[in-house]
């Protein structure tokens, strides 16, 4: 195997993949900018229930951190895991390759503004998450072995029944079952594989290291130790995830500030041009709506609010109160998007890297950055994200999971048919090039907003009801 394979593998698929992103990321012009109606559908969402709850997400936040911290556990209480295990579960679904390529692609496109863009949308997607992640935890199922099905599967088919609309119920969380699984293989899967593997090559290499051309081989060792991990479900996720995610979260963060306070005197120049941008009418970087679609996509994908994939990971929490495990939650886009997508943009922007990038973009870039203040760095942002990938893989192979088992059964022929062809999917996209497994990343997992967002829509009164109801 070579080369030649990994470029026949991306030909083979990269019509379907063009196919399902034009159908997904349909657009209309404004001001000379393309604007996909599928990013206005989220932020229209995120403004909505920000507004509806009474900005909730300032009102619960303090709150939101004791849940997290354990003040609400209870081990008597149904479930399979702590509040702080499911809130990592998620977070390692979350905190990922889009923190690091994503936002290089973001500031590549957008300019420096994408990152202001990529705050805002996080700070109004917090009560977003935190209806989903509520609605989850409400609907949950809790079979007769103990395990927990949960998620916007649940909540649309078993919420929208109980509000008269069964079969509407049922169409959605069929449709969203079909998305999540196409999300898992892509961005959960070969986009997390993909970055990986290449990051590898470049800190070996880059042209001249004989891994290149090889993808592969390295999706094949991904494979092999993601399928150890998540042989054991959602316990075993949760104890990798609750070690391995504020680990590689600290030591992300902390060489981003590295750089950022060994250059001190040109943040007020950073935050000028982050400003600057975002309000501008650069042509070649879209001027306001260039730089706001390129931030918006890239929080949206890295934090995923509103597209239904957390409440999955949330579900099992052991709770009896289906609102701590949402308000919990509130703190998911902050640490994702807020702290560490603002690390790896703010580096990027003192660095320089992405004013002549070569044509370079992703992880490449990200690397650059580091690499021109540690050029010994690449290889320890090569072990760092191989962690974030691999933490990727074994949450969003719980979500997967959950959905195929919802259309096709818990049987463990059912689970392990699941399993074997996620793991293909892993050897898939690490033979893939970015732009491919880029697009089809994207399209999958913002299908599931569609029928996502509507159920919130139908249901939200509810917990603005158990608000009321429920002493906090």
């Amino acid at each position: 195997m070579d080369e030649s394979l990994d470029n026949k593998i991306d030909s083979a698929l990269k019509p379907i993949s063009d196919s399902i992103t034009n159908f997904i990321f349909d657009s209309f012009s404004l001001m000379g900018s393309d604007v996909p109606y599928i990013v206005c559908w989220l932020l229209i969402a995120s403004l909505f229930f920000t507004f509806y709850f009474n900005f909730l997400n300032i009102r619960f936040f303090k709150r939101a951190i004791k849940v997290a911290l354990g003040k609400y556990d209870d081990p008597s209480h149904p479930g399979e895991i702590t509040h702080f295990q499911s809130f990592t579960a998620a977070m390692s679904g979350t905190i990922g390759l889009g923190n690091i390529a994503g936002v290089a692609v973001a500031i590549s496109i957008g300019g420096p503004g994408a990152m202001l863009w990529m705050i805002l949308t996080a700070f109004f997607g917090m009560t977003l998450k935190f209806v989903e992640v509520s609605l989850g935890h409400k609907y949950r199922v809790i079979h007769k072995d103990g395990t927990v099905s949960g998620g916007a599967i649940r909540y649309l088919s078993k919420g929208l029944s109980d509000k008269g609309f069964p079969r509407l119920g049922s169409f959605l969380a069929l449709f969203f079952a079909i998305c999540c699984i196409g999300g898992s293989f892509g961005g959960g899967n070969m986009f997390q594989a993909n970055q990986a593997f290449q990051q590898i090559v470049e800190a070996t290499g880059g042209d001249n290291s004989p891994l290149y051309g090889k993808g592969w081989l390295g999706g094949t060792i991904f494979a092999i130790i993601v399928g150890f991990i998540i042989i054991g479900g959602i316990k075993s996720i949760g104890k990798v995830t609750e070690r391995l995610v504020p680990f590689m979260g600290i030591v992300y963060v902390v060489s981003c500030l590295l750089i950022i306070l060994s250059n001190f005197e040109q943040i007020p120049d950073a935050l000028f041009k982050v400003f600057q941008s975002a309000f501008s009418f650069d042509a070649t970087t879209g001027g306001v709506l260039g730089s706001m679609i390129a931030g918006v996509k890239r929080a949206v994908f890295s934090n995923e609010s509103g597209i239904g994939s957390a409440p999955i990971a949330y579900a099992p929490a052991k709770s009896d109160n289906h609102l701590n495990t949402g308000l919990m939650s509130l703190l998911s886009p902050v640490v994702d998007t807020v702290i560490v997508c603002s690390m790896t943009a703010m580096t990027i922007i003192i660095t320089g890297v992405y004013q002549d990038n070569d044509g370079i973009q992703g992880v490449e870039l990200t690397s650059r950055a580091f690499e021109s203040y540690f050029s010994w760095f690449p290889s320890i942002l090569a072990v760092a994200i191989t962690l974030f990938a691999i933490s990727t893989l074994i949450t969003w192979s719980y979500y997967g999971l959950r959905c195929w088992t919802y259309i096709f059964g818990l049987s463990s022929v059912s689970k392990y048919s699941f399993k074997l062809i996620f793991l293909s999917f892993t050897i898939i996209g690490s033979s893939m090039n970015l732009g491919s497994v880029i697009n089809f990343s994207d399209s999958m997992i913002f299908a599931m907003s569609l029928p996502n967002i509507i159920g919130l829509y139908f249901l939200s009164s509810g917990i603005k009801d158990d608000l009321k109801k429920i002493k906090l």
